[in-house]
């Protein structure tokens, strides 16, 4: 096994994340009902039930579900007004200020919408496009999920919840946007937005660098940068003078938009073979893949090629795949950095470096049918925090073989929390030493996972449940500036 040089050139600075754009496609005459635009208010009928969205229990507060229920123009609890959003829409409720949200982001077909304290991230931000099966209604379309708001198996039956959905043209998923008169929308639609790379030159760039070289420097401003689907193979770099620039995928799901190069350290170093590099605070990618598809077989030595090189404090990484083989995902020293609903594959330390990373209800999947180790931590002794896999699940081909880590320093600190550990994993005893580091001086931890990987004993430490208070996702991410991207 190849030995790591200790030290890795840092730098990041952080504020906080926001994100997104989206498409707008209006038809140039709609017919009886009004094209929904920024600022009308408006009531959201079904087209399967001819009912409409309502907050359930009239409530104020967070996490207010959405259901559907008899019309009525005067109830605040029906009444949404469309806020212009970076290219797309919020539609946030007259009654308690609320938007309209996606939980946690989530990517699961069936989950029931509600809403939440309003800011600019996808899971609050939609497109409408027009139906081609009908003049006055429109689709809804999540830029988080890339699904569509639909009335639940298109019941007739007040209460039913209002979900999300992949997208289809059909009645369930076709909603009218009637004005309640509380402010007359403006008669032109907004302009449909162009996404801002695309490889056939139907955008702004041809290159996802290009795009992020077009970005002033030490830019205050979050700028969200659109990718339209394809495979783009070229490095990619977002420096540290360029903060707060998101990169958004517009397929229908990350597999769709691909940004891939094939270096390695046998050419470039461990820590120089990344396909992307990011150092700018207050990153944000979304809906799209970042591949190293280095051939292992091209040379004898040097098979450490890194996909995602992160250097960034405040990043957050949503439904976001990282593929490659050894060394996967660097998460470098001045990382602070949260990943949800996405999937990270690799062989070996395919999850490694000094910084601090949530990842949240994410796929790890070991590749190799002989197994490896999952991370190699290097968190330093006095970081309270390293590596938090969080009710995410862990996968494999092979079976009893795959390691959860090792310590690449000696005070590594990793935890599975509240996990998925498949029959891949180690049972009698998952950690090892690499090197002069020993598994049993870092600080490798487990809390009440499930699976046939999770198996209890004295070679897997585990939190008490008064420990597990100091363990959780907020206190891996708060810092000092109190930070909760969740």
């Amino acid at each position: 096994m190849r030995h790591r040089s200790r030290w890795l050139r840092l730098a990041a600075l952080g504020a906080v994340p926001v994100a997104v754009a989206g498409i707008v496609n209006l038809p140039a005459s709609p017919s009886s009902a009004a094209a929904p635009v920024s600022n009308g208010v408006y009531t959201l009928a079904s087209a399967s039930s001819g009912k409409c969205v309502n907050v359930v229990g009239a409530s104020t507060g967070n996490a207010g579900l959405l259901a559907q229920l008899a019309c009525d123009t005067s109830a605040g609890s029906q009444q949404f007004r469309v806020v212009s959003r970076n290219g797309g829409y919020g539609l946030v409720n007259v009654n308690s200020g609320r938007c309209v949200d996606v939980p946690y982001s989530s990517t699961v077909s069936g989950e029931q919408l509600w809403q939440w304290g309003c800011h600019a991230e996808p899971n609050q931000t939609w497109t409408f496009t027009a139906s081609t099966a009908s003049t006055d209604r429109y689709l809804i379309r999540s830029a988080s999920s890339g699904m569509c708001v639909s009335n639940k198996d298109g019941s007739t039956a007040g209460g039913n919840p209002v979900v999300q959905e992949p997208c289809s043209d059909i009645a369930r998923m076709q909603w009218r946007f009637n004005p309640t008169g509380s402010t007359p929308p403006p008669t032109t639609p907004p302009p449909s937005v162009t996404p801002t790379v695309a490889a056939d030159g139907s955008g702004q760039y041809r290159t996802v660098q290009a795009a992020i070289d077009a970005v002033p420097t030490n830019n205050t401003q979050r700028v969200t940068i659109t990718i339209k689907p394809g495979t783009y193979r070229q490095v990619v770099r977002v420096p540290a003078n360029k903060p707060h620039i998101t990169l958004r995928g517009l397929g229908s799901g990350p597999s769709n938009t691909v940004l891939v190069f094939n270096n390695s350290a046998n050419s470039h170093g461990t820590s120089g073979s990344a396909s992307m590099f990011v150092d700018g605070a207050n990153f944000v990618a979304e809906n799209l893949t970042i591949s190293n598809d280095f051939d292992e077989n091209s040379t004898s030595s040097g098979h450490q090629a890194v996909a995602l090189h992160l250097n960034a404090d405040r990043a957050v990484l949503r439904n976001v795949r990282l593929l490659g083989d050894q060394d996967t995902f660097l998460v470098n020293d001045r990382t602070r950095a949260y990943m949800v609903n996405s999937y990270v594959e690799g062989t070996v330390d395919f999850i490694f470096g000094g910084g601090t990373i949530v990842i949240d209800r994410t796929t790890v999947h070991e590749k190799r049918s002989s197994g490896g180790t999952i991370t190699a931590a290097s968190t330093p002794a006095e970081k309270a925090y390293g590596f938090l896999f969080y009710r995410s699940t862990i996968t494999g081909t092979g079976s009893n073989n795959t390691n959860l880590g090792r310590p690449w320093r000696q005070g590594a600190q990793v935890l599975y929390r509240e996990s998925s550990l498949s029959g891949t994993i180690k049972n009698s005893q998952p950690w090892t030493n690499m090197g002069d580091s020993t598994w049993q001086n870092a600080r490798f931890l487990e809390y009440r996972n499930t699976g046939s990987g999770a198996t209890v004993n004295g070679n897997r430490p585990q939190l008490s449940e008064s420990q597990a208070a100091n363990y959780t996702p907020q206190r891996y991410l708060a810092g000092t500036d109190g930070w909760n991207p969740m």
